[in-house]
């Protein structure tokens, strides 16, 4: 179509990805839960889309080391979305799994999967230019085109995403919109991602994203659409008692 851009991340299939898709010999394996999943986001989710509201602000290749393909960095930063995936857990899991590297395109048997930092990179990239409520604008009026509705309950939830502790700035000072917090018994430094997840669907209609001491309920406000009957959280929204049903 004329005036639509692509974005390809599909090249010729070394040995690796052919071993990754090939199939045929097992004839009574059942596809996952997580394989239907993929599916139906790969068919769901206006990629090309997406990706012209983040062009404008991401690296332009140029004498250097050339920037990973847009759309495969937002593939894999959906992922650790849904999956609630860490920078280094996310990277581990991309290496571990072949339906993980399908939905993403990555080809082990030519390239490595993005490490944990450039991960990292990605998401300060969409929080500093606030792409991220761009972003599930965007999809909410893809899903409702598709004849997908928002109901009238949402699941809130919020997730550590730890960076190594000598993460810095450009400034080559600790980065500020980063802190340190305590889960537990154990202790973290990075970011936290609260999200307002539609209670039948399963699809996220909102995210916000703060420094990781901040606490799971301050944040609430901003992920709710306006239309709840049902609010669902975890005891971190014990307070809000007005907006969450047990």
């Amino acid at each position: 179509m004329r005036g639509v851009k692509r974005y390809p991340q599909m090249k010729q299939q070394t040995l690796a990805m052919a071993a990754d898709q090939d199939n045929g010999f097992e004839h009574s394996r059942k596809p996952t839960r997580r394989e239907e999943f993929l599916r139906t986001m790969e068919t769901i989710v206006p990629w090309a889309a997406l990706c012209q509201v983040i062009e404008p602000h991401y690296p332009k290749a140029g004498n250097g080391r050339p920037p990973i393909g847009l759309e495969r960095m937002l593939r894999i930063h959906f992922l650790q979305h849904w999956f609630n995936l860490a920078d280094l857990a996310c990277e581990e899991a991309l290496y571990d799994s072949a339906s993980l590297r399908r939905f993403v395109g990555i080809d082990l048997g030519r390239e490595r999967v993005p490490d944990a930092t450039t991960l990292l990179k990605f998401r300060k990239l969409l929080h500093e230019h606030k792409l991220g409520e761009a972003l599930f604008a965007k999809v909410g009026q893809q899903l409702q085109e598709r004849g997908f509705k928002v109901n009238t309950g949402t699941i809130v939830d919020a997730t550590i995403i730890a960076a190594p502790s000598s993460t810095k700035n450009a400034d080559k000072a600790r980065d500020p919109d980063m802190h340190q917090t305590r889960k537990g018994q154990q202790w973290y430094f990075g970011m936290k991602l609260h999200i307002g997840v539609d209670s039948q669907s399963g699809l996220a209609h909102s995210a916000v994203v703060t420094a990781a001491n901040v606490h799971d309920k301050h944040p609430l406000p901003d992920l709710l659409h306006g239309n709840e009957r049902r609010v669902y959280g975890d005891s971190a929204y014990a307070s809000q008692k007005t907006l969450i049903a047990s």
